[in-house]
């Protein structure tokens, strides 16, 4: 299996996953989902203790989670994570109190929004200098050949990389970089759940990966509930059938890049 794959699945299961991604992709605070009124009871007691891990338990024993975040899924499909994250329970915790029970239960019939586009958030993140450095435009990023990142839309990003680097595919890309001489490019996901949709936005990923005639790293950095053990058939794709790609978490590109 590929090293960064591994080190991305370890990271997951053993450390303060979706605490640390939440520096990548923070949610958006709104958005409320109907909730099953058999366990309200349970809800409320929890509440009125403020008892975090216990009133998430509850909640994600519901068909549909009370408010829209994108680490929920995460959650309800590995119950282990409740306790390695703490700080993502008392976050989304604090979204439960500033409702009131009241206000909380009033709007828990309403229907579930659709999801925001999630994308640019990585590209916010790399804006910080998470990766040691800045992003920089075109004419900056050509003028020498030192270790760089290159900043633009994925349809400028695409551009360079389909003049540049061979790069023959019609879809945008997330990231393009240069770090020890070499050429980097990839897509950035954040898989919040299994099937449908998500399963979709893995084969796009994926096939970036399998782009033929680059001349370049190719690289998937993907998050979410892709690396969680089991059966699911995300599991299985990046453990078994594309092993020895580039596949890793946001959380460990760095290190990726630096031992290019």
């Amino acid at each position: 299996m590929n090293r960064f794959t591994k080190l991305s699945i370890e990271y997951a299961n053993q450390r303060s996953y979706l605490d640390d991604l939440f520096q990548v992709y923070p949610t958006i605070p709104e958005g409320i989902r109907e909730i099953d009124k058999t366990i309200w009871v349970n809800v409320e007691k929890a509440f009125k203790k403020q008892d975090n891990l216990k009133l998430v338990q509850e909640l994600l024993k519901l068909d549909l989670f009370p408010v829209k975040d994108s680490y929920v899924a995460y959650l309800k499909r590995d119950k282990s994570a409740l306790a390695r994250n703490p700080k993502t329970i008392n976050r989304i915790c604090g979204r439960l109190y500033e409702l009131g029970i009241d206000k909380l239960f009033e709007r828990c019939s309403e229907p579930k929004e659709t999801n925001r586009q999630i994308g640019p958030m990585f590209r916010d993140w790399l804006a910080k200098k998470s990766l040691g450095m800045k992003p920089v435009g075109l004419t900056k990023f050509l003028s020498n050949t030192n270790d760089a990142i290159l900043d633009g839309t994925d349809k400028t990003l695409m551009d360079f990389a389909s003049h540049y680097l061979g790069y023959k595919r019609n879809k945008g890309l997330d990231f393009v970089g240069r770090f020890n001489g070499k050429y980097v490019i990839g897509e950035a996901k954040f898989l919040t759940d299994f099937g449908g949709h998500q399963n979709a936005q893995l084969n796009d990923a994926i096939d970036t990966l399998l782009t033929k005639g680059v001349k370049a790293v190719k690289i998937a950095i993907l998050d979410g509930v892709l690396y969680i053990k089991g059966n699911s058939k995300m599991y299985k794709d990046i453990t078994e059938i594309y092993s020895n790609y580039n596949i890793m978490s946001a959380l460990v590109l760095r290190e990726f890049l630096y031992q290019l």
